[in-house]
């Protein structure tokens, strides 16, 4: 994390989102600093979506304190709506019309919000290049492989240089060098244009590479909130250090693993397959959500509250 994160864009207190008796959100309470990357995680029905709209200003919450870029979305105007960008899962419009010719129009809706301190909106021969679509530019978008409109679906999204990026599922169906290709493209955005990216996403992997936090929503509630490395640490404290001598393969689990492995090395000059692991973010996730949904983390606490005891 670097020295630009300090001011807050998002702050979120006591949200709750009722639907009839039911309560799809119960409480979630989070804040995402400037230049972050946060990635949202939970199961299916776990109220993600729900939250997302409502930081969008897609939907009205039924209770709770939501500041997004210093405004109220349910009150916000179309200035605050030029500072912020979405993409959805998918986008099907516009069929025959051509990346470029598209970005071109949709931009202009974006000049008369620039302001001294972000230009807006971007070159479109500048964002083709960013999001890697030169070669489809002046294609007809019906035309254009998954991956290829995923990409195009991100410089909808960025045309106006957002403050603030909201990312549902963004590589779903992306192949491996797709995949890789879009996580440069962010790094991109958080690096040369200070961007603030929400992301939810249902691979695990990828939140690991991208986030520099976590948030894992369970049944209603932030159950946990950190980066990958720090979930981790807090749900298993200890490391297994695997090693292989005289044939024989050894584990051993410790909380202090560069110690144990320092002693073994000096102890013994012939080991052989030495391997440290630790819990990983799927074993994080998959703890923290059964956890919470089991009832073995009390009511009201968070995953790290509870651990922490």
């Amino acid at each position: 994390m670097t020295d630009r994160i300090g001011n807050t864009v998002v702050e979120v207190h006591n949200l709750r989102m009722r639907y009839g008796s039911n309560d799809v959100l119960d409480g979630v309470e989070f804040d995402i600093r400037r230049g972050e990357v946060v990635t949202l995680l939970g199961p299916n029905g776990a109220g993600k979506t729900t939250t997302i709209e409502i930081l969008e200003g897609f939907r009205l919450r039924s209770e709770g304190e939501v500041s997004v870029l210093g405004v109220d979305p349910a009150q916000a105007d179309e200035d605050w709506r030029a500072r912020v960008g979405v993409v959805l899962q998918s986008w099907r419009d516009h069929a025959r019309w051509t990346p470029r010719l598209l970005l071109h129009y949709l931009g202009r809706y974006y000049a008369p919000y620039s302001t001294s301190e972000r230009e807006r909106p971007y070159d479109v021969d500048q964002l083709i290049k960013l999001v890697g679509i030169d070669e489809q530019a002046d294609q007809k978008i019906r035309t254009l492989s998954g991956g290829e409109r995923r990409r195009l679906d991100v410089a909808v999204g960025i045309i106006g240089r957002p403050e603030l990026l909201f990312l549902d599922e963004p590589t779903a169906g992306f192949d491996p060098q797709a995949r890789r290709d879009f996580h440069d493209l962010i790094h991109r955005l958080t690096d040369l244009e200070d961007t603030t990216v929400l992301l939810t996403t249902h691979d695990l992997d990828e939140a690991e590479k991208l986030a520099d936090r976590i948030l894992i929503l369970a049944a209603g509630r932030i159950v946990a909130d950190g980066s990958a490395d720090q979930l981790a640490r807090m749900m298993n404290r200890e490391a297994q250090v695997r090693w292989t001598r005289d044939g024989e393969q050894f584990v051993h689990a410790t909380p202090e693993p560069t110690a144990f492995v320092r002693e073994l090395l000096g102890q013994y000059d012939d080991v052989s397959d030495l391997e440290v692991r630790r819990a990983t973010l799927e074993d994080t996730y998959i703890t923290m959500v059964q956890q919470y949904e089991s009832g073995e983390v009390a009511p009201g606490a968070t995953a790290f509250e509870e651990v922490g005891r």
